[in-house]
């Protein structure tokens, strides 16, 4: 897979966020269940969840939960692909 990062990243609604990559992709990924594991815990609460950060190249929280920005790209394809 090519190198690509997050340059773009706004919250939309429950745990929906907006983001758009390096390469012009762009898309709302849902993270509704997909936060496993317990570190990405505190994001459950929906405040908490709002409370990331872009940092160099994908999402980060401030109990450094983050989420490699393949991941959230392969998210954003899939759903495009269903719509």
């Amino acid at each position: 897979m090519k190198s690509i990062w997050i340059v773009e990243a706004t919250h939309k609604h429950n745990f929906q966020i907006f983001l758009k990559f390096s390469d012009k992709v762009e898309g709302i990924v849902d993270l509704n269940g997909q936060l496993k594991g317990p570190i990405f815990e505190p994001l459950k609460d929906i405040e908490y969840f709002k409370k990331f950060q872009l940092n160099q190249w994908t999402l980060e929280w401030p109990n450094g939960a983050d989420l490699a920005p393949e991941f959230l790209y392969e998210l954003i394809l899939e759903s495009q692909t269903v719509s």
